[in-house]
């Protein structure tokens, strides 16, 4: 009778300690908008679009850091809304560890080691699941929202093979 007794006080402590665990200590604030429609992404690229980075040699990186072989792509908006002024892309993928900047190359065997892939919009690089600049849209022309992917040097020694990388994106419109 004793140990029941011991277990139901204990239970019934540790319940009185977790509630005042949970007490509130501030508000966040939630804050967005809903819009009827969004701008139509149309592509010249295929589906899945894909961007070629074409062949590079390991020998073209010296040193952590070093980029090599930029690629310009577009993501086209076309049939916007004349409530939507603007857009921001945002990216997202395998980030490489530590640092959230470059696409972690796809594991296959063989593959390239000490290089990523990095995405820059207008003004700088493009950190994963950061918004781009602000690209401003018209209603009635298609929008070209232009980037720019290049490999960059994850460590000072790269080696060759395959080095492809897979990214989604989302859009946000203002």
């Amino acid at each position: 009778m004793k140990k029941i007794f011991c277990v139901t006080t204990l239970v019934a402590a540790s319940l009185g300690l977790s509630a005042s665990a949970s007490a509130a200590d501030g508000q966040v604030n939630f804050e967005g908008q809903l819009i009827t429609e969004a701008c139509q992404v149309v592509n010249n690229m295929s589906n899945p679009a894909e961007v070629p980075l074409g062949q590079v040699a390991a020998s073209a990186f010296t040193k952590k850091g070093d980029t090599a072989s930029p690629q310009k792509f577009i993501l086209s908006l076309r049939n916007c809304p004349p409530s939507v002024s603007a857009a921001q892309v945002s990216f997202d993928g395998n980030a490489v560890t530590g640092d959230n900047s470059a696409l972690a190359l796809t594991q296959v065997a063989n593959m390239a080691t000490g290089v990523a892939v990095q995405i820059s919009d207008t003004s700088a690089v493009l950190p994963l699941r950061t918004p781009s600049a602000a690209y401003p849209l018209t209603a009635i022309a298609v929008n070209d929202l232009a980037f720019v992917a290049r490999y960059v040097a994850t460590s000072d020694t790269v080696t060759p093979g395959p080095a492809n990388a897979v990214a989604t994106f989302g859009i946000t419109y203002n």
